[in-house]
C-alpha cells in the first residue's frame, strides 16, 4: 500500500538499541546526557508552542515523583532517550470526570512549567506530533500501563520486579519472565461498489462511526479474524482480504492490522451485542462527513488507523 508506514504510530526510524537495556553502565552513561520524557497517568507532557514532546534533562526535579523510570527507550543520534511515569504525582487541577469520559479533554500542569506545557490525552495530540514524537509517546504510554497491571506474576501470584531497563519483569519467587505483549486487532476497510461498511459501539459520541474491528483469536490467520468479525457484527460475507497497514494503538495494548475486502452481500444483520448500529455510507457520504458537511456522520479521529485508511480509499491510493 503506498503510504503504509505513514499512519501515525506507524514509526519513525528510531534507533530502539535493544542490546543496551541490559548494559546499566551504558545506560547510566547515556543518562547524564540524555532526555527525558515524562507522562502521568497516560499522558504526555506535551509543548503546545513548538508542538512538541517536552524533553527534560534526566536530572530534572520533576523526575521526583516518578513510579516507574528510567526506561530506556532508544537513541537519537547520540543522545538516550528516557521515559519517567509520575503518576503518584496528585494534580490540584485533576478533573475525575472528565478524565473518565470516552474522550478526555483535560489537561494538567505541573508546578513552575508554563501553561503552554501540560499532560495531555495522547489521543487529542497524536495528529500534531512529528512521527518520532508520535513513536516515543506511543511506547512509553504502552510500556507504562503495562508496568501498571503487571505487578504481581501471572504464574504463582508472588511479585514482579522491572529489570532491563523497564522491558522485563521478573517474579522474586518462580524467577518467571514477563515481556510487554501485544494484542492484534484486525480492522477492515470493507466495501460494496461505491459504499464503506462501518459501525458504532455503544457509548460512543453522537454520529461517530468507524470501520468494523476486533481481536484476533487463537489459532486464526489475519484473513480469517477479518472475515469472522464483520459477519458476526453485520452479517456481511467478505472474499479476499488484503493486509494493507497497521498502527500501534497503546489505548491500552493494541496492534491494529488493517485490511480491505470486497463484500460479497449487503443485507446487513446487526447483532446488538456486538455494536449498536452498522450501515453502509455512500463515497459521497463519507466525503461530506470528512469536511463536517454531513449532518448524520462524524470524520474518523485524525491520527486513527480509520481515518488514514478511509482517507486513501476516499484518494484512491490503497495500492
Amino acid at each position: 500500500m503506498r503510504h503504509a508506514e505513514t499512519v501515525t504510530f506507524g514509526g519513525s526510524g528510531l534507533e530502539r538499541a535493544a542490546e543496551l537495556r541490559d548494559n546499566p553502565e551504558r545506560l547510566q552513561a547515556l543518562r547524564k546526557t540524555g532526555v527525558a520524557i515524562v507522562l502521568w497517568r497516560g499522558k504526555p507532557l506535551f509543548d503546545y508552542q513548538s508542538k512538541r514532546l517536552l524533553r527534560l534533562p534526566c536530572d530534572h526535579p520533576i523526575l521526583s515523583e516518578a513510579r516507574v523510570g528510567p526506561t530506556f527507550l532508544g537513541l537519537e543520534g547520540q543522545t538516550g532517550v528516557f521515559a519517567f511515569d509520575i503518576s503518584p504525582w496528585q494534580a490540584a487541577d485533576l478533573d475525575a470526570e472528565q478524565m473518565a469520559q470516552f474522550f478526555d479533554q483535560s489537561q494538567n500542569r505541573y508546578p513552575g512549567f508554563p501553561d503552554y506545557q501540560v499532560f495531555t490525552e495522547l489521543r487529542a495530540i497524536m495528529a500534531m506530533m512529528t512521527p518520532r514524537d508520535a513513536e516515543l509517546a506511543a511506547t512509553a504510554r504502552g510500556l507504562f500501563e503495562w508496568h501498571r497491571i503487571h505487578g504481581f506474576c501471572a504464574n504463582c501470584g508472588s511479585k514482579t520486579e522491572a529489570e532491563q531497563a523497564g522491558w522485563l519483569r521478573r517474579c522474586n519467587e518462580c524467577g518467571r519472565m514477563h515481556f510487554p505483549r501485544t494484542d492484534p486487532v484486525v480492522i477492515v476497510l470493507a466495501t460494496r461498489g461505491n459504499s464503506v461498511l462501518m459501525g458504532r459501539s455503544p457509548g460512543w459520541p453522537e454520529g461517530m462511526y468507524s470501520l468494523l474491528a476486533g481481536f484476533m483469536e487463537p489459532g486464526e490467520t489475519i484473513e480469517a479474524a477479518a472475515r469472522r468479525e464483520v459477519f458476526e457484527e453485520s452479517g456481511i460475507r467478505l472474499g479476499a482480504v488484503e493486509y494493507l497497514t497497521s498502527q500501534p494503538w497503546v489505548f491500552p495494548a493494541s496492534l491494529m492490522i488493517g485490511c480491505r475486502a470486497e463484500a460479497l452481500n449487503d443485507q446487513i444483520v446487526m447483532d446488538p451485542k456486538e455494536i449498536e448500529d452498522a450501515q453502509w455510507f455512500t463515497r459521497e457520504a463519507v466525503l461530506q462527513a470528512t469536511v463536517g458537511e454531513n449532518p448524520v456522520l462524524k470524520p474518523a479521529r485524525k491520527g486513527s488507523i480509520a481515518n488514514f485508511l478511509i482517507h486513501n480509499w476516499l484518494a484512491d491510493t490503497l495500492s
